[in-house]
């Protein structure tokens, strides 16, 4: 049998801890590491603390084969990565002539001088190999220890990306036969996790040991990502969509798509297949829901425009909501959230329109209408859907959960509606 090639994913840098950058490497390596077989088994993140690093480092060498660390590579005396790694292999540093002259190189191109610290960028513990830095001057270094591999990485994105796509990944590819390890996703919405794993559960007990399944639930939405484990691709592919298809009976009024297909990309779909158009009326989404679909490049083919009505009187004046409306029932209500949409259909002159009329919070509720409460609805040239959300104390979470929701109704519409836009 293949073995299975662990790896763990150390980020140096108090910036990352102290939450004043966001930490993106470690997601594209591990889908990186992923398609090459390799396993990410963990992420660990430490400070500019020289114990710290020499305590993960040995941790790690015990659980994976492979460790990639990225961060802590720069000229300044808070970039400790290669005297830890001289303390560590118990080497010291020692100017890297090949290093030198590409650092030298990357200066003199740009026109720039170069500083003692510069220079430094070249000292490299003796016992790593040298890995090229084409894309900027903090070169990547490779170890091995007792059979495991030490990958350091600069932590800019971009120079982290191209050494690993153009060095790393070959070199690991080269050193590691291991296992295929496959994805295939399952995107549902309108359906929580808990519910959605009792639905499953018998599908979910018969799948075979070397397919996983996982639940990972994001703003009214769960994808469920099977995650299979072979030596053979075309088998692994067919084990997989087998084990979908068996899977579909259970949620297909769900499933809104596949692997990395976003709500918004399938409605665009529909819309340009019907050759359909859409706009929205948005009161306590503030145009988020017109910023969702306009995300999607090729936007302009399908979306009109968008009617951000957070006053009564935008919602009377421009989309022709009636006083007596908002007068009997206030603005969020069913009564509303329909005559907004169809007002703005009327005013977009589109196929379809969407609106949103909520109290997002944090203050605004009352005992009949608490935080949270939300209307949406979908007009089309026939009719008008509604739906009642009951939501959070979360102004963000609110806004993010009513757009998708929006969202899913604009599509569970256009599919109603399909023979009515074919013909």
């Amino acid at each position: 049998m293949v073995p299975i090639i662990r790896a763990e994913i150390l980020t140096i840098g108090d910036e990352i801890l102290f939450g004043q950058i966001t930490d993106t490497n470690t997601q594209w390596i591990g889908s990186q590491l992923t398609d090459i077989g390799i396993r990410p088994v963990r992420k660990t993140s430490v400070g500019d603390n020289k114990a710290d690093i020499l305590d993960a480092f040995a941790a790690a060498s015990e659980r994976v084969d492979v460790i990639i660390v990225t961060g802590g590579l720069g000229p300044t005396r808070d970039d400790i990565t290669k005297h830890t790694f001289c303390e560590y292999f118990g080497t010291e540093l020692e100017i890297n002539q090949e290093a030198l002259e590409l650092i030298t190189a990357f200066f003199a191109k740009r026109g720039r001088a170069m500083t003692e610290l510069n220079i430094q960028q070249a000292a490299l513990p003796k016992n790593c190999t040298y890995i090229p830095n084409l894309w900027g001057t903090a070169p990547g270094m490779w170890f091995e220890k007792d059979n495991v591999v030490y990958v350091s990485l600069p932590g800019v994105p971009y120079e982290m990306k191209s050494l690993m796509e153009f060095e790393i990944l070959p070199r690991l590819k080269a050193k590691f036969v291991s296992n295929i390890i496959q994805h295939k996703s399952v995107r549902t919405i309108g359906i929580g996790e808990s519910f959605l794993a009792e639905t499953i559960a018998p599908w979910e007990d018969a799948l075979p040991a070397h397919i996983k399944l996982a639940y990972l639930p994001h703003f009214g939405q769960v994808k469920l990502r099977l995650t299979g484990t072979g030596t053979d691709q075309n088998q692994l592919d067919a084990e997989l969509a087998e084990q979908v298809a068996l899977l579909m009976p259970y949620i297909e009024e769900w499933v809104f798509g596949f692997d990395n297909d976003e709500l918004e990309t399938v409605i665009g779909s529909l819309l340009v297949q019907h050759q359909a158009t859409v706009g929205t009326a948005e009161s306590c989404t503030g145009g988020f829901v017109a910023n969702q679909i306009t995300n999607v490049p090729g936007a302009s083919q399908y979306f009109e425009g968008s009617v951000v009505s957070y006053s009564n009187e935008v919602k009377m004046n421009v989309l022709g909501v009636s006083p007596q409306t908002l007068e009997a029932y206030g603005a969020v209500s069913e009564q509303t959230a329909r005559e907004m949409a169809e007002g703005a259909r009327t005013v977009l002159n589109t196929t379809f329109a969407v609106s949103t009329t909520g109290i997002a919070g944090p203050d605004g509720g009352t005992a009949e209408k608490p935080v949270g409460t939300v209307w949406i609805a979908c007009a089309t040239p026939d009719e008008t859907f509604t739906q009642l959300l009951t939501l959070r104390n979360n102004r963000k979470i609110n806004i993010e959960l009513t757009s998708s929701y929006a969202l899913n109704l604009l599509r569970k519409t256009i599919l109603k509606t399909n023979l009515a836009i074919k013909g």
